[in-house]
């Protein structure tokens, strides 16, 4: 049965957020390490000005497409947990539950860890050799770089932060937001007034040009994987809805945060990925060292100072991105406990700061060890498989709930264009996936393995709860 008039919180979690937080969560998760780094990865797999750029404003458009359909999913069903309850509402408890477990074993933890970690690399920046290659212990196949050691610190302090209370993380997400879309605003406004670039470096700008990586895959392959990256960038924008049962007015206030906030982002990411190319031609984008591609447009902008300002502007930003990520993940893991298919604990909230304390350790506990397991870009490739294809699914379940319950009722929130809204999204995300399979299989396949085994983690979980009843 839908939800649709569940709009009254649980019991000990509060509705204290509005449309400004809302929309930070969303814009201040989103805008994290991606745009900073990405874009150098990317270009080691197109050389075609107009691939790279062209990814982005598809990325960009697609991210839309879903954002409309989720802002009536969450006008429909405002409940802790999001994407989760949608998954549950639609296809049943068995679906919600992979849901819930691949996002805490490899999707939002996995974002955890990877942004943590351009955190770190990013530290390169003001003088610190923290980066993946500044190892401190190497046994065998195993490697630990500084970088991870100060990724699982900075895990370690957002989640301490974030069970003090949801106002608490909330007043660090909307503080860092702001910061950090200063921060690309100012970068992309002194880089185009600039004379240190050229606009022939977007020329031409047809083309099927492919960077050394690419040259492995061919191009469609290419393309996919260098998609994931900016996908991985574009991601978390959906990380509102796990919080919906703390938010005011959530049936009005998603819709506004996802859409606007959406839009926002992308219009922020396009101009800072345009920058970068009139600064730097694709040749030399690929080969930035560390991938800290707006460091390096920093530094030939303003010298030394610019590299230190960036990077402290980068630090900003990715330390709020882990934090609106830690801040919302929870909240799924808090909703599964709650229905009795995850650890009974992780449905406790803190009798003093009513947050899903146990479920925010237990997330900053397995980010730390995603952190301690992979680098940057293997953890890219991963999490955004696994996430395109859950909120593909997702999409599909607006089709299969419209269905069985209706279109909603005048004056309520529609997805606009329906149908061809969620269906543009649909091709645009079975084309990726397919072809982000092909050209990292290994990595890809991994994160597919982790969601089946889900299925007696289910089992283990639901027989559990049938002997407490």
């Amino acid at each position: 049965m839908s939800e649709r008039s569940g709009d009254q919180a649980e019991a000990g979690l509060r509705r204290s957020l509005g449309v400004f937080s809302a929309s930070t969560i969303i814009i201040g998760s989103m805008i994290g390490s991606g745009i900073f780094i990405a874009p150098s990865i990317m270009a080691g797999y197109v050389a075609a000005p107009g691939v790279y750029l062209g990814l982005w404003v598809l990325g960009g458009l697609l991210t839309l497409c879903a954002a409309l359909c989720y802002s009536e999913l969450c006008a429909r069903m405002p409940r802790a947990g999001g994407q989760y309850v949608f998954l549950r509402e639609a296809f049943g408890r068995p679906v919600g539950f992979l849901y819930g477990w691949t996002l805490f074993l490899v999707i939002q933890s996995g974002f955890n860890a990877a942004v943590a970690i351009a955190f770190a690399k990013y530290l390169g920046g003001v003088g610190l050799a923290v980066g993946e290659k500044d190892l401190v212990l190497s046994l065998g196949g195993f490697e630990l770089s500084r970088a991870q050691l100060v990724a699982v610190g900075v895990i370690a302090l957002l989640t301490a932060i974030n069970t003090r209370g949801v106002k608490q993380g909330a007043f660090v997400q909307n503080l860092f937001t702001t910061l950090k879309i200063g921060a690309v605003v100012a970068l992309a406004c002194v880089g185009f007034l600039s004379d240190k670039g050229s606009f022939s470096h977007f020329s031409p700008l047809l083309g099927t040009e492919l960077g050394p990586e690419g040259l492995k895959l061919g191009f469609l392959a290419a393309a996919g994987v260098a998609m994931s990256k900016a996908l991985f960038a574009y991601d978390a924008w959906n990380s509102v809805t796990f919080v919906a049962e703390e938010i005011r007015e959530p049936a009005r206030s998603l819709p506004r945060a996802l859409v606007g906030g959406t839009l926002a982002t992308a219009l922020t990411y396009v101009a800072a990925c345009s920058v970068y190319l009139y600064l730097l031609p694709m040749g030399e984008m690929a080969a930035v060292a560390e991938n800290r591609v707006a460091a390096e447009v920093a530094s030939r902008l303003m010298g030394p100072a610019g590299l230190t300002a960036v990077s402290i502007a980068i630090l900003i930003s990715t330390f709020g991105c882990v934090n609106g990520l830690i801040l919302s993940g929870a909240r799924v893991l808090y909703a599964l406990s709650r229905d009795g298919i995850f650890f009974e604990s992780c449905a406790r909230i803190h009798p003093r700061f009513q947050t899903p304390h146990v479920a925010l350790v237990v997330q900053g506990i397995w980010s730390s060890v995603l952190a301690l397991s992979g680098s940057y870009s293997r953890l890219l490739t991963y999490t955004t498989f696994a996430s395109l294809a859950f909120n593909a699914l997702t999409v599909v379940g607006l089709f299969r709930l419209r269905a069985r319950d209706g279109a909603p009722a005048a004056g309520e929130y529609r997805t606009p264009g329906y149908p061809l809204t969620p269906l543009v999204y649909l091709l645009g995300a079975g084309f990726f996936m397919l072809y982000i399979v092909q050209g990292e299989p290994l990595a890809s396949l991994a994160g597919l393995g982790l969601v089946i085994l889900g299925l007696p983690a289910y089992a283990y979980f639901s027989r559990r709860a049938a002997a407490r009843r």
